[in-house]
């Protein structure tokens, strides 16, 4: 039996640990210091922009491509597993286009992906009297619609991950703050937390922006260093006014604001991107207010009927992202004995199938029959 510790309970680490449970011959223990998607995923608003992303080759398409293919699979999986559907929007992704003179280029990327099986769709501002809430199409040039791109509701997947990997022996120690991981001569890797310790094959480090104290630094592992920072996003879970009887809606997106349908007349508004934001006596972010008023004032020009929207909750969190390396990080250390999987900054959920994917292979786990 390999024995693995999965550090982080975002969606990242929840991933992680229920791929690797399903997995003969491995056990899983997680460790995390508050519930499961407290993090910069119980900020998220789950969007999986893969398709209509222009990243088209190398590892950054790689990893979409893989991430799309495996929600396909997983969200039907995982609700036989628990007997209940896991919240999640199939009605795909509409992108309002506000210059004409980008139109060539998301030409050029609709034929692309139609090559890659996928679809891409451009639309006139006429055309988009089809989709709700109403839009103001002033200034709107056109429009792309992404029909396989996905909306995941982060907190319920993390969720549901959790509970898949614990049907199948995974077990969680929760909240424990892990305070060091040590690689010893014997090729172990001893788990330290305030209590008490443990030794484990492998460890793989998802804690977002608390990953880059846990990575040993004697002898150093990574160089450089892995450098993290806070990038804070707020968002808004609103209720308008139902217009007669509500229809299946896609994500809508423009001037990187996100308006998501959560069902029932509930949307997700999001989210500012705030560069070094400030912390709490109590450890809390401290959201800017303007940045919030401004994406406010923007979101209800583009849909006026927010006017009259109901404030149900607001949330900001912090994403880490990576500085000086390429988001995400994903890297075996000590042949796969530690891994880092850490820095999605804006794309956790998006990327977190492939991820899980990429960290199982870099630790290198013996096939089945042999012992470590």
């Amino acid at each position: 039996m390999v024995n693995v510790a999965v550090i982080g309970c975002g969606i990242v680490g929840a991933m992680v640990a229920y791929e690797l449970s399903q997995r003969a011959g491995v056990a899983v223990t997680g460790f995390e210091s508050q519930a499961p998607a407290q993090g910069a995923t119980g900020a998220a608003l789950g969007l999986c922009m893969g398709v209509i992303s222009r990243k088209t080759k190398g590892r950054a398409w790689a990893l979409r491509h893989h991430s799309l293919q495996r929600y396909a699979t997983l969200l039907p999986e995982l609700a036989q597993t628990l007997g209940r559907p896991i919240p999640h929007n199939r009605q795909g992704l509409l992108k309002l286009c506000f210059d004409a003179a980008e139109i060539p280029q998301w030409q050029r990327l609709a034929h692309l992906r139609h090559s890659q099986g996928y679809r891409l769709d451009l639309l006139t501002p006429h055309q988009l009297e089809s989709y709700y809430p109403p839009l103001n199409r002033d200034g709107i040039q056109w429009a792309i619609a992404s029909p396989q791109d996905w909306q995941i509701q982060p907190q319920a997947l993390t969720q549901a991950l959790v509970e898949g990997a614990t049907a199948q022996g995974g077990r969680w120690l929760m909240p424990v703050t892990v305070a060091a991981v040590v690689p010893l001569a014997s090729g172990k890797v001893r788990v330290e937390w305030g209590t008490g310790s443990d030794l484990f094959d492998r460890v793989v480090i998802s804690a977002g922006l608390d990953s880059s104290p846990l990575i040993p630094a004697s002898p150093p592992l990574l160089d450089p260093p892995l450098v993290l920072e806070p990038v804070l996003g707020q968002g808004a879970r609103l209720r308008l006014p139902l217009q007669g009887t509500p229809l299946p809606q896609p994500v809508m997106t423009g001037h990187d604001i996100h308006l998501v349908p959560l069902g029932a007349g509930e949307y997700g508004l999001g989210a500012t991107v705030e560069f070094a934001p400030g912390r709490e006596p109590g450890g809390g972010w401290i959201a800017d207010g303007a940045q919030w008023d401004e994406l406010w004032r923007r979101a209800i020009d583009l849909w006026p009927l927010l006017a009259e929207a109901e404030v149900l909750e607001t949330w900001a969190g912090a994403r880490p992202r990576p500085v000086g390396r390429s988001a995400p990080v994903i890297e075996g250390l000590r042949g796969g004995a530690i891994v880092v999987a850490t820095g999605h900054y804006r794309n956790g959920v998006l990327l977190a199938p492939a991820t899980a994917a990429r960290a199982i292979d870099l630790l290198a786990l013996p096939p089945l029959g042999d012992r470590i």
